[in-house]
């Protein structure tokens, strides 16, 4: 028999071995740099203390900047990444304690206390087993070796709930309710990581009532009420503290700020300590009077208050003008609009608008400050839906025709017809199927299946329907067969795709053995293990209620739910375990002992299968590309440039690579997406590291939250002006337009604009070299097209830069500019990673850039853009980086345009030795020469290799990468035509390259070669000549 005291001690043993794999796992295989998305933007953050996006993560924040106090620069982005691992691993450590905990409940003890050590071995086995499945599971392993929210706010999540296993077992005791204490402390802090902690709310809520009545039963309707009173207390914290808080803060800093004159956030200030004040009066009158419950209440309520507290640093350092200063919220009035995710928008939850409802436009105001006031403002009007309303609406979003496209696909022709609508309105059952298919099949139960049967590969799938990408696959042959077809003569990146992990659904198996059994011997505790589950898997899955297309899979979101399910996969152990014991067949304490170790040894297979088929594609060491790319980017700017970037894998890592890594930090970064924001325009106007202020000279009062959203072109003379005439008739007070509503509103008087031309700062500034001074003009002149109506606020911030612009910094732009139509795409020039604006006409096409400066660009590609993380082979290349580097810039590409470039001025070896330095650089190892099924643009640029090989005379290179690339594209053609219903398009993409190869082959001598691949696909098809 084994007493309390070794079974503690082999317990705590056990969850520290656990807790030691998994921290080993996530250390070693930790991004050593920024990564895609967030990542770069959350590091920055944290290095510095500056403001991220909203809802803002302060707490996240200190503990992460307390890491990267342990080394210098270079090595802080690994420091904030360990600090996610190491979370992630303590979070595997309270999740064995939990399991213990129900597994307890399920094994109980002798009279004495004392357990058989058969079922000590099963109770730690069902720990290890339920999480070490969790340590080794695809989304929590992706979360926990990347800087992100994610991993500590599993953390939080685990801890919480733990602590009330703790006030469970001890809540007989004296000072028990300090457990309950701490996890309102913990909930509060939560708030500045992420909200997702919130939902364990109701879990704790029944664990607290299941104490009262440990050995008693509750009836049905004590049960809705249990429920209500946890749905409560979790809108109180959500809809209640977190939003009218702040909210209250920012009316009395009203009146300390426009009736007083103190300066802002000091009525905010005095608001926090009066009501911290108040709070502890009440404690302490409560603790003198014995009221027990008032007491536990109200310190609870404070210690929730003292944990939200924290985003007063949000504040702080806002107003410190840090360099990332997301929303700008340096005022209790700006936090409220942070913390409520404004700039997002929000989502019908029970009753709502379709996609097509009729709506109208109400007028809303709000507080900004203005000077050393606050004034009241026009805000971007409210949308009020006046008809075509239904009860839970999941067919919502009308923002894109891809969206009503989808939506209609579930309709068909049906339909309910609302007046002033072009579209119809779903049914209540066309809304459920989109609901289950979609929103709850698609973007939930797709994303459990990859964590506990297998996955098909990692390319992001964005709607259900594809037999090739993004879902899940058991490895059974059978199921997988029929589900998906024959995919085993698929091109290698599907095929042999790294995130192809086969789980031969052992831990599902495994689960629901798991909650059978909890569910037979443990009913209150298999409903709190359900609650977790649901309230942190389809609870938000209703909450968020996503529209279609998503332009990442977000299973990072549902980690809290497999987190429970987990729990259940451990349970598993115990269940086999008392079958046995209870079969009678192992009497004895040794043969239980040994039965019992043997049911966890076998079941610790599963896990480690987890590990052997999730190691490869979670493995992200030596692997730097996001950083280096955004270096690249950087450096493609000249001195103090101007870069203008539109999303967030353009943005956060250059945001890292200047803030925590200190490079270029005079160029200053304008991201369109930000741009329609007065925020973002008023850090244009202020110094930033070494960047100087951009001249703009359009007042706040002009481009405000809500003001000039877009902006009215009304011209009537169809004549060229000066574009700084054109911006002081829009900044006068009295030049407005009056709409048919009797509203006077700015507008842009003309559709062309003249731009003077500073020579001899172009050539200064480095703008233009010294032998393009002929082509330089005395002015430009930009032209609205005539379809457009209105220009955007980003746009109005560009005819601002320009309406002062002296030429005298350069600017730059990813993707020509991106939605900017301002004209401006007619005076760029091709700079490898970006392309500067020039005062010299340039029109572009798809296949060529141009004018461009054909020595300047093979310096940067030779010298100054730096290709050592692209071109290792020792990395896991995941669909981001396919997507990137072969879709969104094709490195290819680059090389390309500059082997072009070469052939121009009639230097073949350059050009030669660029397509060469291609091949070394974007190795077919990493990034396969076809890439036909994900739709990017990467066969035309090797097909362009391959021709721009054959016109500098080398031919013999040429031919080799033609029959590499063939080769890959006769692969695809096969299966192509083996699924021709489902991949008609891919197919004929793949004979479009190949004729067109052969074709080039034909021209450039090569007709043997020409002949044999024709040859080939004719074969395939089976057409006798």
């Amino acid at each position: 028999m084994m007493n309390n005291k070794n079974f503690t001690l082999w317990n705590r043993i056990t969850a520290v071995v656990v807790s030691l794999i998994a921290a080993v796992t996530y250390l070693v295989t930790i991004e050593p740099t920024a990564s895609f998305w967030d990542c770069g933007e959350f590091i920055a953050s944290s290095y510095k203390l500056e403001v991220g996006h909203p809802p803002g993560n302060p707490v996240f924040q200190l503990f992460a900047r307390l890491f990267t106090m342990f080394g210098d620069n270079m090595h802080a982005a690994v420091a904030v990444n360990a600090f996610s691992a190491i979370c992630s691993a303590l979070t595997i450590f309270f999740l064995y304690l939990t399991i213990v905990f129900l597994a307890k409940r399920l094994l109980r003890p002798s009279e004495d206390g004392t357990y058989s050590v058969g079922k000590a071995i099963a109770i730690f086995g069902s720990g290890a087993v339920g999480a070490l499945a969790y340590t080794f599971s695809d989304t929590f392993w992706f979360s926990a070796v990347e800087g992100e929210v994610y991993a500590m706010s599993s953390l939080i999540t685990a801890l919480v709930f733990w602590a009330m296993t703790k006030w469970y077992e001890q809540a007989d005791q004296p000072y028990a309710n300090r457990w309950i204490v701490l996890i309102s402390f913990l909930m509060g802090l939560s708030i500045g990581i992420h909200l997702l902690n919130l939902l364990a709310i109701p879990a704790l809520v029944f664990m607290y009532y299941y104490k009262q009545r440990e050995n008693g039963h509750y009836s049905l309707w004590e049960y809705v009420k249990i429920f209500l009173v946890s749905v409560v207390i979790l809108a109180v914290i959500l809809f209640g503290i977190i939003p009218y808080l702040p909210k209250f803060a920012a009316y009395v800093d009203l009146f300390f700020v426009n009736r007083l004159g103190l300066p802002f956030n000091s009525g905010a200030a005095f608001f926090m300590a009066a009501l911290l004040a108040v709070c502890f009066c009440g404690m302490f009158r409560t603790m003198k009077q014995q009221k027990v419950f008032a007491n536990t209440v109200l310190l609870c309520f404070t210690m929730i208050v003292i944990g939200f507290s924290l985003f007063t640093i949000v504040i702080i350092r806002s107003s410190a003008k840090t360099p990332t200063n997301e929303y700008q919220p340096d005022n209790p009035f700006t936090l409220v609009r942070y913390l409520g995710r404004e700039q997002y928008g929000s989502n019908p939850l029970v009753y709502g608008q379709y996609f097509d409802s009729p709506y109208e436009i109400e007028q809303t105001t709000y507080w900004a400050p203005m000077g050393d006031k606050y004034i009241k403002a026009e805000g971007p009007g409210e949308v009020k839906y006046t008809d075509g309303k239904m009860l839970f609406p999941r067919m919502w979003s009308g923002n894109s025709a891809s969206h009503i496209a989808f939506y209609k696909s579930y309709m068909g022709n049906g339909g309910q017809v609302v007046p002033g609508a072009e579209h119809k309105k779903p049914t209540f059952l066309q809304n459920l199927t989109f609901f289950f298919d979609y929103q709850l099949n698609w973007m939930y139960w797709r994303y459990f299946m990859w964590n506990f049967a297998g996955r098909q590969n990692d390319i992001h799938s964005p709607s259900p329907g594809d037999p090739f990408i993004g879902n899940w696959e058991s490895g059974i042959g059978i199921i997988d067969g029929l589900r998906l077809g024959d995919q085993s003569d698929a091109p290698g990146y599907l095929k042999d795709n790294k995130g192809k992990n086969h789980y031969y659904m052992l831990p599902l198996l495994l689960g629901i053995i798991g909650i059978f059994f909890q569910f037979g011997r443990d009913k209150r505790g298999c409903w709190l293990t359900f609650l977790m589950f649901f309230m942190t898997g389809i609870a938000i899955v209703i909450y968020l209620n996503q529209p279609p297309y998503q332009v990442r899979e977000r299973d990072y979101a549902y980690a809290g739910s497999f987190y429970s399910f987990s729990i259940w996969i451990g349970l598993a152990v115990a269940a086999v375990y008392s079958w046995i014991a209870d079969s009678g067949r192992f009497k004895g304490a040794r043969r239980e002992s040994v039965a019992s170790a043997a049911v966890a040894a076998v079941m610790l297979g599963v896990p480690a299968l987890m590990a052997a088929e999730n190691w490869d594609d979670h493995d992200r060491s030596n692997r730097y590309t996001a950083v280096e790319m955004a270096k690249n980017y950087l450096n493609s700017v000249g001195p103090n440039g101007i870069l203008v970037t539109h999303g967030d894998n353009d943005t956060f890592p250059l945001w890292y690579a200047q803030e925590v890594e200190n490079v270029r930090t005079d160029v200053r970064i304008a991201n369109t997406s930000l741009l329609g924001t007065d925020w973002h325009i008023d850090q244009m106007k202020y110094a930033v590291n070494e960047s100087s202020p951009l001249d703009l000279t359009v007042g706040p009062k002009q481009y405000l939250y809500g003001t000039n959203e877009f902006i009215y072109i009304y011209d009537t003379r169809d004549t060229t002006f000066l574009l700084s005439d054109v911006m002081r008739i829009f900044k006068h007070p009295e030049a407005k337009l009056p709409l048919s509503n009797g509203k006077m509103v700015d507008y842009i008087m003309s559709r062309k604009f003249i731009i003077p031309v500073n020579k001899e700062n172009v050539l200064k500034y480095g703008i233009l070299d010294e032998k393009y001074a002929d082509l330089i003009p005395d002015q430009i002149t930009l032209t609205i097209p005539k379809d457009k109506d209105y220009l955007t606020k980003p746009e109005l911030f560009m005819l601002d830069l320009l309406s002062n612009y002296q030429w005298d910094r350069p600017i730059n732009l990813l993707s020509m500019g991106g939605d900017i139509n301002i004209g401006i795409k007619e005076y760029l020039m091709y700079e490898g990673f970006s392309y500067k604006f020039v005062p010299v006409k340039n029109r572009m096409k798809s296949t060529e850039i141009g004018f461009a400066d054909p020595e300047d660009l093979y310096y940067k590609m030779k010298n100054v853009f730096k290709w050592d993380a692209l071109k290792r082979t020792d990395y896991f290349v995941d669909y981001q980086n396919y997507y990137t580097f072969c879709g969104v810039l094709s490195q290819r590409g680059l090389f390309v345009n500059v082997a072009k470039e070469m052939l121009k001025i009639g230097d073949t070896a350059r050009a030669v030795e660029m397509l060469d330095m291609c091949q070394e650089c974007v190795p077919a190892e990493n990034y396969p020469l076809d890439l036909t099924y994900l739709g990017f643009s990467n066969e035309y640029m090797v097909i362009d290799m391959i021709e721009t090989y054959y016109d500098a005379g080398a031919d013999e290179k040429a031919l080799d990468l033609a029959r590499r690339f063939t080769d890959e594209l006769f692969v695809s053609t096969g299966f192509f035509l083996d699924n021709y219903d489902f991949a008609k398009k891919e197919f004929e993409s793949c004979y479009s390259c190949i004729s067109y190869i052969a074709e080039v082959a034909d021209h450039f001598g090569d007709k043997e070669f020409a002949s044999e691949i024709r040859d080939r696909f004719n074969a395939m098809l089976e057409i006798e000549e």
